[in-house]
């Protein structure tokens, strides 16, 4: 199926993806920004002094694929792991202004809450400090998680498994995730990291970065040849419905079981942050499908989804009518069939 978007188009999927409900299960994380500016470098040590001008506490990891959700129109359905500390309460206190349901979160005493901490100055990322547990959650709390997706399996249209490797999606819990979804007919779509790579067997739709493909493989993907023999090896190895792999600069490709394969070239203009770039995508794409879009329109939108948003310092959530103008804008939208 080719993909020609026309403003008619685009209008009724954007409005039929309003109000569906995705589930996100994985790694919370509350990101601290602080903003400022360098005059200066320490005498203490060759470093940048950074005046710090503001700071902000923003949805990370898998509550920024949410906050994409929200975005474009949809209800997320928050669903994971924070510490019973004062990060854990800043997290959960942005989930309830951003207002999305807090029932999916369960509160673990015995972990800290995922902080991300980034230092801007003069609209450059100066820093990065992180604090985190990777050990993985007890049984309890998977169970906790799984009885609140299966109470809530009938509102909801699909799920995203988005694992940081923070050790919230372990496999145990990966299993019962994708068995729920595909028992239901839910559309189920991995944002993947190199522990549990192959774990995420009969998904709809298996998102990977060339990186975590070339991990993975213990292969290196230089031509396109490399690509399309890694694409074809992981629809084998994991039954997928469809491999999304995104390629940085050289954009992405799509391999549908059927056979397909077609190549959905960049669209980013001025790259400035690629941090949350994933997120857009896997958050856009899995709406789009949910709302009736087909795979191959879904990458699209997709692709230009995240081409926008790392053209700004920072993680920021794709914006409809941005995405909109921007689709509209382009003359050669369309994904190149390679098969």
């Amino acid at each position: 199926m080719q993909v020609q978007f026309t403003e008619q188009r685009l209008r009724s999927l954007f409005d039929s993806m309003q109000n569906k409900t995705i589930a996100v299960v994985g790694d919370l994380m509350l990101d601290r920004y602080f903003w400022g500016s360098v005059t200066r470098l320490s005498p203490e040590a060759p470093v940048p002094v950074v005046d710090i001008e503001s700071e902000q506490g923003r949805l990370g990891g898998a509550a920024n694929v949410a906050k994409n959700i929200k975005s474009l129109g949809g209800n997320p359905f928050l669903v994971g792991v924070i510490g019973n500390d004062n990060s854990g309460k800043q997290l959960a206190e942005i989930v309830r202004e951003s207002d999305f349901p807090l029932e999916g979160i369960v509160i673990d005493n015995t972990r800290p809450t995922t902080v991300k901490t980034r230092i801007i100055a003069n609209n450059q990322h100066v820093a990065r400090i992180d604090r985190e547990s990777r050990t993985d959650i007890s049984y309890t709390i998977q169970n906790k998680i799984v009885e609140t997706l299966l109470h809530h399996i009938n509102s909801i249209a699909g799920i995203i498994i988005e694992d940081y490797n923070k050790g919230v999606v372990v496999k145990t819990l990966i299993k019962q995730i994708i068995d729920l979804a595909n028992d239901h007919k839910k559309i189920i779509a991995i944002d993947p990291k190199f522990n549990n790579f192959f774990e995420y067997k009969n998904v709809t739709v298996f998102k990977p970065n060339r990186k975590e493909v070339e991990e993975a493989l213990g292969t290196h993907l230089k031509t396109d040849e490399d690509v399309l023999s890694a694409g074809k090896e992981l629809l084998l190895k994991l039954q997928a419905e469809n491999i999304l792999l995104t390629r940085g600069p050289q954009g992405m490709t799509l391999f549908e079981s059927n056979g397909h394969i077609r190549h959905v070239p960049t669209k980013a203009r001025n790259v400035a942050d690629v941090s949350g770039a994933g997120d857009t995508v896997i958050a856009t794409m899995t709406l789009a499908m949910c709302g009736g879009a087909s795979v191959s329109e879904a990458s699209v939108l997709a692709n230009f989804a995240g081409g926008i948003v790392v053209g700004y310092v920072g993680i920021v959530p794709i914006q409809t009518e941005e995405l909109m103008t921007t689709i509209l804008s382009d003359s050669d939208h369309l994904p190149k069939d390679i098969s």
